[in-house]
């Protein structure tokens, strides 16, 4: 009898403990969940639910390629930049699968390297409290920017499209998502269902629809099901906006939210897109709320970036205008792995890395926080002023991000913004300078209160751009360079004092020192920072704060320590008067020389030394002796203190003056006269910077002709009479060409355009867009003899401007009406357009030679 009853007590032990362990498990496996109007929420609490982050793609394709061919240990440069995700403030992460490499024909679940390094990512993301959205279905190759290699799953057998609409593909995808999703996590111990931190699915990645929409509608609710059927009951998400067509369709299939992404600048361009494009991020459009069941789903942003844009003021605004349309999830696509973001391989059009790129990582940190303080479905108007949105600003002109809050103040470059309340800051982080840290590195750093008079400073290395990150890229090619120096830094904190004490905390860091009224000197790595009087013991270097130790330092080496020299020569200078050129220099030290070697049209010669401003920047002004019109040629040499000389831009070593010397690169400026034309647009040089837009892609052509005058190019564009009523256009940046000519501008009343039309006379309109996105237009007849058009400056008027490079997707906003402008200022412009309309010739053409102002 005893025995029974301790047997029975034993099983209600157990039985009680194993309801208990089911109930708690089942409470946590689903954090979130979508209530009845559409809106994500926390299970626990019933507040909205909003996260912010990155895509990353290490464990896959060429991410996991890339490391492998450079031998760094996989695991570690997780662990690295999942370090940087939580010191840039992310908690959320997303990537699409690459189902290529860890699936079969039939959808087996491939257990592999691949999906052992995705798990392992996914339990380094969950010590940081970084929740993670997984998308199965990736359906691309896995070889980008290889070749896709045959790996015998079932994306690779059926393709994209055939997969939405292919029965066996369909019974392939149900299997796959079933197995991936009831398998288990060997480093959580957790099946992906069961996983508390994995909030919510995205079905597949940008879905090509086809054929009868109610097949889409079957696909949809098949996969939904294949999910839920492993006991899944988080939020499952399905892409509309990669094919807007059928997103009624869509919108019928039983799924909790939809999917969208937003590349406001286009894609590849293959170099730095210049120009203000705040207006491209002005608002996020979503056409698919005349759904009445659409209105009822959540809405999340699974990729989005300023493609080709190197400059640090889009993430915040991209941030607000998502949060105007209700988003509650945005992960940037995607952040580059600090073991090869030196070269910028892994997406060529994308580039983000804490380490790489300090100013856009910290703007990126800006936009996290806006995108969880802003409230949800609020406008905050139409650019310009929509540049101020509640703590946040950001400038084009600066290129600056910032949120200046009693607690936080955060900067990407540059600022003369005082923070609102000094005395209650706990939380500052910035690139360059501001009026309570003056630094002269060009890395990020980052000030975190741990107590009353102690603080934790963290200093990353200077990043230096010596390459465009986004022309075409290669392992071989270095596109920013690290550099390990000491900088000068001074903390204006009442909290700290101006006389505290430092100690270095990270591994190897021995630092110990003490600041003064001038400041100190400081190298990369963390630092504990304690006013002078407090007792800091309690910190220890092995302390934790928040998700990170104290002593926690990720950064790179450099990976060339030769001398480089970072130019842009002036296109053109006015003859007669002296100008000033600025490089930056790495690999060069205090006791290394710099000059600049000059020969003019009249062979006449100098050699002008170079002065050094800071670690990088240097300077030297060019004599007006040697401003004669013609061409104005020359060399910077690096003279290093061993001896050895270096002659750029071609970096040959050898002294150029020697009669051996046989290294012909130099660079070069054209030198015009004082009353000659200001060139703002010529297709010999510029066609390849072209940004084009047509309304139709598959019925256009660009190309290049020969002009009347030997050795002349013509810029073509044209349409099929298709487009017959609609608009062709394009635009060209050209604030670098003339900014050695930048006086003369206001000079000049008139535009000449030189062009004609296969088809003439067309009507073409001609814009001028200023800094300011301001828009002045006119309208001019282009007839079939290539002739000069001359515009007078008085003649443009007041315009809207057409969004350039296009935004996607294909259904955001093309025009935006700027504000009224009092006049076109000349100093101000920066950009020139292009447009025609197309008549219901079989072709409509023009040809552009150039266009000067005159």
């Amino acid at each position: 009898m005893k025995r029974i009853t301790g047997l029975v007590l034993f099983l209600s032990i157990i039985f009680i403990y194993t309801g208990y362990s089911q109930t708690s498990q089942k409470a946590v496996t689903d954090q979130v969940f979508v209530d009845k109007e559409g809106v994500m929420r926390w299970k626990k609490t019933g507040k909205e639910a909003n996260f912010f982050g990155v895509n990353y793609t290490v464990p896959f394709a060429y991410g996991y390629r890339s490391h492998k061919a450079l031998g760094v240990d996989l695991e570690k440069a997780i662990d690295q930049d999942v370090y940087h995700f939580s010191r840039l403030g992310l908690d959320a992460f997303r990537v699409h699968v690459w189902d290529a490499e860890i699936s079969d024909k039939e959808g087996n679940l491939i257990n592999n390297e691949h999906l052992r390094l995705f798990d392992y990512l996914i339990a380094q993301l969950e010590k940081r409290n970084i929740k993670i959205l997984i998308t199965p279905i990736a359906f691309w190759g896995n070889g980008y920017p290889e070749k896709d290699e045959k790996t015998g799953s079932f994306s690779n057998v059926y393709g994209k499209g055939p997969s939405v609409v292919k029965e066996e593909a369909f019974v392939a995808q149900e299997r796959y998502i079933a197995q991936l999703l009831k398998h288990k996590n060997p480093y959580t111990k957790l099946t992906y269902v069961n996983d508390a931190n994995i909030i919510a699915m995205e079905i597949n990645n940008e879905p090509h629809h086809s054929g009868p929409k109610a097949r889409t509608t079957e696909y949809v609710n098949r996969m939904a099901k294949a999910t839920r059927s492993t006991g899944w009951t988080k939020p499952v998400f399905y892409n509309i906006s990669e094919s807007p067509w059928y997103s009624d369709a869509v919108v019928k299939a039983d799924v909790d939210g939809h999917s969208f992404q937003w590349y406001p600048t286009g894609l590849v361009a293959n170099h730095t897109l210049q120009g203000n494009f705040l207006p491209n991020v002005d608002k996020y459009v979503i056409p698919f709320d005349s759904i009445p069941a659409f209105k009822n789903r959540a809405k999340m942003v699974y990729e989005f970036d300023a493609g080709d844009v190197l400059q640090s003021y889009m993430y915040p605004a991209m941030a607000r205008s998502f949060r105007s349309a209700g988003f509650q999830w945005a992960t940037q696509f995607a952040y580059d792995p600090i073991a090869t973001a030196y070269a910028n391989t892994e997406y060529q059009t994308h580039y983000l890395n804490l380490a790489y790129t300090p100013s856009k990582a910290i703007s990126l940190l800006i936009a996290s926080k806006a995108f969880h303080q802003l409230p949800r479905s609020k406008s905050y108007g139409t650019y310009p002023v929509d540049t101020l949105f509640n703590a946040f600003r950001v400038s084009y002109r600066q290129s600056l991000s910032e949120m200046n809050a009693a607690r936080e103040f955060y900067y990407s470059n540059t600022t003369q913004t005082k923070p609102v309340n000094i005395s209650t800051l706990a939380k500052i982080a910035g690139v360059g300078s501001s009026p309570i840290v003056k630094y002269s590195g060009y890395g990020a750093y980052f000030l975190d209160k741990l107590d009353d008079g102690i603080w934790r400073l963290e200093v990353m290395p200077d990043a230096i751009h010596i390459r465009d990150p986004f022309a075409k890229a290669s392992p071989k090619k270095e596109v920013t360079r690290i550099q390990w120096l000491d900088q000068s830094m001074q903390i204006s904190l009442p909290n700290l004092g101006y006389d505290f004490e430092i100690k270095g905390l990270n591994d190897g860091n021995s630092f110990k020192s003490t600041s003064s009224t001038n400041g100190f000197n400081i190298k990369p790595g963390t630092y504990l920072l304690v006013k002078k009087g407090k007792n800091s013991s309690k910190w220890k270097a092995t302390s934790k704060f928040g998700s990170i130790t104290l002593n926690e330092f990720v950064a790179p080496k450099s990976v060339n320590a030769d001398p480089f020299i970072v130019h842009q020569p002036y296109s053109e200078v006015t003859a007669g008067k002296a100008y000033t050129l600025n490089l930056k220099a790495t690999g060069v030290n205090e006791a290394d020389k710099l000059s600049i070697e000059l020969h003019n049209s009249a062979n006449k010669w100098k050699t002008v030394d170079v002065l050094r401003k800071s670690a990088y920047d240097y300077q030297v002004e060019v004599p007006a002796e040697l401003v004669v019109a013609g061409v104005l040629n020359y060399k910077i040499v690096v003279r290093k203190a061993d001896g050895t000389w270096i002659a750029f831009p071609d970096a040959v070593k050898g002294n150029p003056t020697d009669w051996d010397y046989i290294n012909e690169g130099e660079y070069k400026t054209f030198v015009a006269t004082a009353n000659s034309p200001i060139e703002l647009f010529n297709t010999n040089v510029d066609r390849s910077k072209v940004d084009i837009y047509a309304p139709d892609w598959t019925n256009f052509s660009t190309t290049q002709v020969t002009g009347e005058k030997s050795g002349q190019l013509l810029l073509r564009t044209s349409i099929n009479n298709s487009q017959a009523g609609k608009e062709m256009a394009w635009q060209f940046y050209f604030a670098d060409k003339v900014k050695g000519r930048k006086a003369d501008l206001l000079t000049r009343d008139k535009l000449m355009l030189s062009a004609r039309s296969d088809n003439g006379p067309i009507r073409v309109k001609i814009s001028l867009i200023t800094n300011e996105a301001q828009v002045y237009s006119a309208y001019v007849t282009v007839n079939k003899k290539l002739s000069e058009i001359e515009i007078p400056i008085k003649s443009l008027i007041k315009d809207n401007l057409l969004l350039l490079p296009r935004p996607y997707p294909g259904f955001q906003t093309l025009n935006l009406t700027t504000v009224e402008a009092p006049h076109l200022d000349l100093n101000e412009i920066e950009r020139l357009g292009i447009s025609f309309t197309a008549d219901q010739s079989e072709t409509t053409s023009i040809e552009v030679e150039s266009i000067l102002l005159q």
